[in-house]
């Protein structure tokens, strides 16, 4: 294909040249295992893939063919975008296949009149799929995308201040660091825990001289019986203090002293029927009392 273009002289006549697109090849180079193909050499044959798709009908069977071809010959392009993120836990199987979805999308988008190498494309989409499968699937969480981009900001922001000397940077010195409000720095460090999760049924890994055994459900702290004991007391306080002093008296015995009826009764010149009938007197009406204070 061929396209005209004029071009004036400030005293010369005007001139006509034509300037000849590169035609699309008729007969493409058969490849036997696109897994044997260099990189360097991958490269030239996409070029050459590429201007023959762009020539071919989508949905017959040639196209089919060079497209599946050219994702074949640049698979390496997604195995080198997942390098970069071989560090975050997840299966490097996983990252090929959604790094394979942008080589795809890449491939169907790619224009091959504007003279752009393939791989200034490819490489940001690919990239792009990936980080997309790191956002939408990895955190333990869902938290706002605001927050969860920040977690990379707050990252670099604290190895930055430690290089300084800062250990353990606070919200407010990464809030100064990264010119940001400290309530919205507090927000994203609180939502950065959600990132991952792991079994409370782990074994717990510890290092230094005192080593711990044992799993980390063993070392989480539970609610103490204790507590609920301390809050029904701190209640009961001012029933008690409604009582006259022999009820109160009755209760120091029974349930202080840990006396015996028996021996209250002995105590207090009462029968030991007598001070049953007391106390349970007295329980039933501070058990009264308690539930109409709920």
């Amino acid at each position: 294909m061929c396209r005209s273009t004029t071009t004036v002289g400030a005293t010369q006549e005007t001139t006509t040249s034509k300037v000849c697109a590169v035609p699309a090849p008729t007969v493409l180079p058969h490849i036997q295992d696109t897994r044997h193909i260099a990189p360097a050499d991958a490269r030239e044959l996409t070029k050459v893939f590429l201007l023959r798709l762009d020539a071919l009908e989508e949905g017959t069977h040639e196209y089919q063919y060079v497209r599946n071809t050219l994702i074949e010959m640049n698979l390496t392009l997604v195995r080198y975008a997942a390098r970069r993120f071989s560090g975050r836990g997840d299966t490097t199987e996983d990252m090929l296949q959604v790094g394979t979805i942008g080589l795809i999308k890449a491939i169907d988008r790619y224009d091959v009149s504007r003279g752009v190498e393939f791989t200034t494309l490819a490489v940001p989409y690919i990239q792009g799929e990936i980080k997309r499968f790191f956002r939408d699937t990895t955190w333990s969480v869902h938290v706002p995308r605001r927050l969860q981009e920040m977690r990379i900001d707050l990252a670099r922001a604290r190895e930055q201040l430690e290089g300084q000397g800062i250990h353990e940077p606070s919200a407010a010195d990464l809030a100064a660091h990264l010119n940001m409000d400290e309530a919205e720095v507090t927000q994203a460090l609180v939502a950065a825990n959600g990132y991952d999760s792991d079994s409370i049924d782990r074994p717990i890994q510890a290092s230094g001289p005192q080593q711990q055994t044992g799993l980390v459900a063993d070392v989480i702290g539970s609610e103490d019986p204790a507590l609920a004991l301390a809050e029904d007391i701190q209640a009961l306080k001012p029933h008690l203090a409604e009582l006259d002093d022999r009820d109160r008296t009755l209760l120091e015995l029974r349930f202080g002293a840990e006396m015996t009826q028996a021996e209250i009764g002995k105590e207090l010149g009462l029968s030991q029927m007598h001070v049953s009938r007391l106390i349970t007197r007295i329980c039933t009406h501070l058990r009264e009392e308690m539930l109409a204070t709920d």
